[in-house]
């Protein structure tokens, strides 16, 4: 009977520490790293074509007009108080700096939510397309 129960009890810790080999495998197979993605980088001509979609696409053209002011002010004047000031129209839109063209607390307020709305979930990448197409408007 002695017998049996060691006999018993090593065919189960032989089991058992079978099991915890393989659950060790299995998560060193999860933890491994996958090779990072290759970074893709876009021609100029990408960026100018992606921007102008969002542009429209985010209906940023509702409120903002290549020459005149319609409820914001126009892609020209926020271009010409961005280049005044050296300010980045990017960290603008990432909310990492205040208004700079039209500060009126009414129509920041509104801006902000706008932004909140239409470009929190685009990438640095989007985001650099936006400025490529609003800096093309001279």
């Amino acid at each position: 009977m002695k017998k049996s129960v060691l006999i018993l009890g090593l065919v189960a810790f032989f089991f058992v520490s079978c099991g915890e080999t393989k659950k060790e495998e299995v998560k060193q197979e999860v933890e491994t790293p996958a090779e990072p993605a290759k970074e893709q980088t876009k021609t100029p001509e990408e960026y100018l074509a992606l921007g102008e979609k969002l542009f429209t696409e985010k209906t940023c053209v509702t409120c903002h007009q290549p020459d005149v002011k319609v409820i914001g002010p126009s892609i020209k004047e926020i271009n010409k108080i961005y280049n005044e000031k050296g300010g980045s129209i990017v960290a603008f839109l990432k909310g990492e700096t205040p208004a700079i063209v039209d500060t009126d607390p009414g129509m920041v307020a509104i801006m902000k939510a706008n932004l909140d709305g239409f470009v929190k979930n685009l990438t640095i990448e989007e985001l650099d397309a936006l400025a490529v197409y609003m800096n093309s408007i001279k």
